[in-house]
């Protein structure tokens, strides 16, 4: 817990509480399955992450390791080592920047392309209680 807060926070009630276990339980299963999706199709959940997020990146269809270190709340130097791991895996390709050569930027590959679609396609069925990303209303929970 962070100790330098300057303001008093507002005591969560029991309903609070509740929401925030009910929320906490959705997102951990969801991320369970997320798991053994991704282990089924031979790659890592990160690895998944990766390619979602470049492919998802507002805008354009390509990101760079900075953008995405970002989008995974990871290091930098963390996610070059994870590009280069997609790179070797066929999924990814890493290109120079048009306007600013200094640039690199992160691409999928057809290979990379098409286990995205697969895996988001089988993620997608399982957002459940998260359908609100999707503008549907959420299932509620059991």
């Amino acid at each position: 817990m962070s100790s330098n807060t300057s303001r008093k926070r507002p005591i969560p009630d029991k309903h609070d509480l509740e929401a925030m276990s009910a929320f906490r339980y959705e997102l951990r299963k969801f991320l369970r399955v997320s798991e053994e999706i991704a282990n089924t199709a031979g790659i890592t959940t990160l690895q998944y992450q990766l390619l979602l997020h470049v492919r998802g990146f507002p805008g354009r269809q390509w990101a760079t390791v900075g953008e995405l270190a970002e989008r995974l709340q990871a290091a930098p130097n963390g996610t070059a080592a994870l590009v280069s791991r997609c790179e070797a895996a066929g999924l990814v390709v890493r290109k120079t920047g048009r306007t600013d050569r200094r640039q690199v930027q992160v691409h999928l590959t057809e290979a990379g392309e098409q286990c995205l679609l697969q895996l988001a396609a089988e993620h997608k069925s399982h957002y459940g209680a998260f359908g609100w990303i999707f503008g549907e209303q959420a299932i509620p929970p059991d």
